[in-house]
């Protein structure tokens, strides 16, 4: 019989329409807010810069850090730190900007800028140490949780930048030095 196939289709089409539109799948939930104390992703990135610290053959990544952290008057701090760190502890670096040690972790250290520091609040900067072939690597990342005034204007960015190079420079420096005592 000619058209009889035609018919559950369409009666497929009315149930169809019958039953009502079909239910709108929801939007997915808005995406939290990343959390920038545990690294960039999701946040503002600011600057990575590496240095190297020279060749330590017999010293790991771990022994580096560890010198770092429990002499922290190597580190450009100007009060409240100047021995062994922990996390949690607040200093100030510097020019008197207030930071909290974040983490400590085997190769790497973090901190995080407080209220009253020259850059704003929630500045995160990992110190990571890394060897290869018995040449020991510092390499520092800093991000933020927000945008700051600062954030995306040229010559802002470019000062702030600068003296953060020339800041981590003088450390890795230092550390070149007093990593043969780790």
């Amino acid at each position: 019989m000619p058209g009889t196939a035609t018919v559950p289709v369409v009666l497929a089409l009315c149930a169809g329409l019958l039953a009502g539109p079909s239910p709108v799948p929801e939007s997915p939930a808005p995406k939290a807010p990343a959390d920038c104390r545990v690294g960039p992703a999701g946040c503002y990135d600011l600057y990575t810069y590496g240095y190297s610290l020279g060749l330590h053959p017999f010293t790991g990544a771990h022994e580096v850090r560890r010198q770092l952290t429990d002499h922290f008057w190597l580190f450009p701090v100007s009060g409240g730190c100047a021995g062994r760190i922990r996390a949690g502890a607040r200093c100030e670096l510097l020019g008197g900007n207030p930071v909290e040690v974040e983490y400590i972790g085997n190769d790497f250290f973090q901190i995080n800028s407080l209220p009253g520091h020259q850059l704003g609040a929630g500045m995160h900067i990992r110190f990571a140490f890394s060897r290869t072939l018995g040449f020991h690597t510092l390499t520092v990342r800093a991000w933020q949780d927000r945008p700051t005034n600062c954030t995306g204007k040229a010559f802002c960015n470019t000062a702030n930048s600068a003296f953060a190079w020339a800041t981590w420079r003088v450390l890795a420096q230092t550390l070149r030095f007093s990593a043969y005592a780790a």
